[in-house]
């Protein structure tokens, strides 16, 4: 009951990524927001979530990651029944922001309670690999339950959803969940805001290609900096930052997010702008990614558990590797067969590689750290997540420009494809 309270966090986090997304012209057209706002709809929640994952996992030790999860839950149930209600754009890009803060402090608090509450390697690596599996199952359901929503009830019916669900989810967590964490550390306020505001301003600035947010970034993150060194407990503890494994395994969470959801929109795109399908028509066909990134996780769980996190890591870079190189077949006249082994072998390559790099950057912390390392980790997947959907989409471009798109998609399988052989070298350099 324990795990299931805590996967059904990880799946209304994930879900709300993707969900909304094949709802956004009726959105716009409703309330007649234009093009940005439907942006914000969806970027402001995933801005907000990759900007305070950090200070969500930090509160968690210092509070106990009962109380956060909680909170994380009625925030996130209360902002999802503002968005139901939202008269206007703007103010449904408002209650989206909230969502972005209780999932903020529900992601990293899950995180943490699982790794307490199953402490052995073997089992907390099985346990992880449930819960990455019903990750991804979140973020493969996204596009399929959102159009069968919206043609059964229309766009609000997307957020109403979540409020019975987070309501159960209060009274388990309340029931079931460990009062762990307490450290009795402070809060580091300071570290909290400069490296919110640096994250939040550096995926603004990739997003909408805004100079002064560039320059925003920098400053805050040398405030960031500096505060560090100087505070006596701060929030990104020295010690994290020195294990290479710790560090290593989150720069691969980081390229893993960067290629995967950078391809997956470039993929909706592809399906949707230049092969004529309709939306639930892409999603459908979206599947064959989806579902094997959902079933491996628990069998990823058990390699992980018997070999280490390497092997997996390594293997899924290796498979999603050459899978993105199969873009280069992809022409103007090619259909969707081309591009499914390009998918497929990215979904499985995923799937091994997602529960194994958690399981890593977990691993290598410190005891008492759980919130912090899990928020570290979280945050560079939802970081450079984001700034992948806005590299790849700047670089494949309109859909509309058939000839250019499909040159970008060769851009893009190279780029994805290097990407990760980087990733395949710091594995190898740094996780034992």
């Amino acid at each position: 009951m324990l795990l299931l309270t805590l996967c059904a966090g990880m799946f209304l986090v994930q879900l709300d990524v993707t969900v909304v997304n094949v709802a956004l012209p009726t959105i716009g057209t409703q309330l007649h927001a234009g093009l940005p706002t439907q942006q914000w709809v969806v970027d402001g929640y995933a801005v907000v979530l990759a900007a305070l994952l950090l200070a969500g996992g930090a509160l968690g030790d210092v509070l106990g990651h009962r109380r956060i999860v909680v909170t994380g839950f009625a925030s996130f149930g209360l902002a999802s029944a503002g968005c139901a209600l939202a008269p206007t754009g703007v103010v449904l890009v408002g209650f989206r922001v909230l969502q972005g803060v209780g999932a903020a402090l529900l992601l990293p608090g899950t995180l943490a309670v699982l790794t307490h509450a199953y402490p052995g390697q073997r089992e907390q690596a099985r346990a992880l690999g449930i819960w990455a599996g019903v990750s991804a199952l979140a973020l493969a359901g996204g596009p399929v339950l959102g159009g069968a929503l919206l043609t059964a009830g229309g766009w609000r019916l997307l957020f109403w959803l979540n409020v019975p669900l987070t309501a159960l989810a209060v009274v388990a967590a309340l029931r079931i969940v460990p009062d762990s964490g307490r450290t009795g550390r402070r809060i580091d306020l300071a570290g909290a805001v400069s490296a919110a505001v640096c994250l939040a301003a550096l995926v603004f600035a990739v997003i909408e290609h805004a100079i002064a947010a560039g320059v925003l970034a920098v400053l805050a993150g040398a405030v960031f900096v500096v505060v560090e060194r100087r505070a006596a407990e701060p929030m990104l503890p020295p010690e994290l930052l020195r294990s290479p494994r710790f560090t290593g395994a989150n720069l691969v969470a980081g390229a893993m997010n960067f290629v995967g959801l950078g391809t997956i929109l470039v993929l909706t795109l592809y399906l949707q702008g230049v092969l004529g399908y309709p939306p639930f028509a892409a999603a459908v066909r979206l599947l064959p990614g989806f579902l094997p990134l959902s079933l491996l996780g628990p069998v990823a769980g058990r390699l992980t558990a018997r070999l280490g996190p390497r092997v997996p890591m390594l293997a899924g870079l290796a498979l999603g590797a050459v899978a993105l190189l199969n873009l280069l077949r992809v022409g103007q006249d090619t259909g969707y067969a081309t591009v499914l082994p390009t998918w497929l072998g990215l979904g499985l390559g995923m799937g091994l590689l997602t529960t194994a790099v958690v399981s890593a950057a977990v691993g290598g912390a410190p005891a008492g750290r759980a919130g912090v390392a899990s928020g570290v980790n979280n945050t560079a997947r939802q970081a450079f997540g984001a700034i992948g959907v806005a590299v790849f989409g700047s670089v494949v471009g309109e859909p509309a420009r058939h000839a250019a798109f499909v040159s970008g998609l060769h851009v893009v399988g190279v780029l994805g494809a290097a990407a990760w052989a980087v990733a395949i070298a710091i594995t190898a350099c740094t996780v034992r």
